[in-house]
């Protein structure tokens, strides 16, 4: 991986350089000339360079002819992204300055915004709320979970633009920004102020005497230590079974499932993965494992960390599974920095497929539960306190809970 992120670093920081290697290649370059700039470079590095020659002709023929003056910083942000938008892949994408901050305030768990987390959907490009976080604007205002964003402020909202949303909600705490969205075939609109929202990743509870629960709700931060926390805490007050609820969990860090997985393995692996030259890395467990019967929760929005968790501790045996047919994202993506410091920035790119330890394929093909728990309509967009039974999914978990502890 350190390798790969080298290679692309050193790959950009010799695209920005072109302008200065290519000095000689054309008479378009007469004003480093005049400096008497040259710089020596391989014939290697000079023929890939030339492939970028045509952009930086353009480029120049703006910045001198063009009827207003150019923001050329802009022009090749957004020459950078297309650069990635053409592979047409959703979960590959540049990160600004900005936007890279705010990736990183998102992984430490605060960060001035309305409260809402979503989902985008590769196949119909809609995006779903699948998340409003208690006591926050959004829960105010009433954004409801399963609510599709369609436009925040004056951007239409959908697949694609999911990021540059996430970028306009975020900022400066008691503006206020608003939001679109359709509930059912309705369209409501929201002025929602911001505020510095405190993101809880992993909540906890005993269903009954011998029956835990943790939801666990993404996976960044520190989501595995407070995941092992919630553990220890549940198995002292005596729970024999431990229900996992990964519904409505979108993914995040691969690492964090797997520091989870190795909790409930002995051996052999949780997953492996596989590049486009056909290396294949396994993620080996270490020995040493809690035996507590497990049952796992997952629903048409669980996906990517949640899919490698859940889905391989099922392919081993270890875990039931409760729900609906999982998301189906079996891809892994590096993210990777570009420049340090207060304008650091960097993307993400897909660089593997990630397959259950049998070789089972989950990439646009999910999870299949072994028992089948189907929200009724009219309780889709509920919301239930921790813990409660009357959401019928958790209460079939929890029979199936009972029924581990019986065996």
């Amino acid at each position: 991986m350190k390798k790969k992120a080298l290679i692309i670093c050193l790959l950009l920081t010799l695209i920005s350089s072109a302008v200065i290697v290519t000095a000689n290649a054309s008479n378009i370059f007469d004003l480093l000339k005049k400096n008497n700039k040259t710089v020596t470079i391989s014939q290697e590095e000079y023929d890939r360079l030339s492939r970028y020659r045509k952009m930086d002709t353009i480029l120049q023929y703006v910045e001198e002819w063009y009827i207003d003056a150019p923001d050329t910083d802009k022009m090749i942000e957004n020459a950078t992204r297309g650069l990635l938008y053409a592979l047409e892949d959703p979960y590959t994408f540049y990160y600004n300055a900005e936007e890279w901050k705010q990736m990183q305030e998102d992984d430490e768990g605060e960060y001035g915004g309305i409260g809402i987390q979503m989902l985008g959907n590769a196949t119909d490009y809609t995006v779903t709320i699948t998340r409003v976080f208690k006591d926050t604007p959004a829960e105010r205002a009433g954004v409801k979970k399963g609510d599709l964003l369609v436009r925040v402020e004056d951007l239409e909202v959908d697949f694609y633009s999911m990021q540059n949303a996430v970028n306009i909600m975020r900022g400066i705490v008691d503006e206020v920004v608003e939001i679109e969205v359709k509930r059912g075939e309705e369209y409501v609109t929201f002025q929602i102020p911001r505020a510095t929202i405190h993101v809880n990743r992993v909540e906890s509870t005993m269903l009954d005497d011998h029956v835990g629960l943790i939801v666990l709700y993404e996976f960044a931060g520190e989501s595995e230590k407070e995941f092992m926390a919630a553990l220890d805490t549940l198995e002292n007050q005596g729970a024999k079974a431990l229900i996992v609820d990964l519904r409505d969990n979108g993914g995040g860090w691969v690492e964090s499932a797997r520091q989870i997985g190795d909790l409930f393995l002995d051996d052999g692996i949780l997953f492996y993965t596989q590049d486009r030259a056909g290396y294949r890395e396994e993620s080996k467990m270490k020995p040493g494992k809690d035996d507590i019967p497990l049952v796992f929760m997952v629903n048409e929005n669980s996906a990517s960390s949640s899919e490698i968790l859940s889905g391989g501790l099922h392919d081993r045996g270890r875990c039931t599974l409760v729900g609906t047919q999982s998301y189906g994202k079996g891809i892994v993506q590096a993210v990777l920095p570009l420049d340090d410091g207060d304008n650091a920035d960097g993307f993400q790119m897909t660089i593997e497929e990630y397959f259950l330890p049998s070789g089972a394929k989950v990439h646009k093909e999910g999870l299949t539960p072994d028992i089948v728990s189907e929200m009724p309509e009219e309780l889709k967009n509920a919301y239930f306190e921790l813990g409660d039974l009357s959401d019928p999914q958790l209460k079939d978990a929890w029979t199936a809970a009972k029924d581990l502890i019986k065996e």
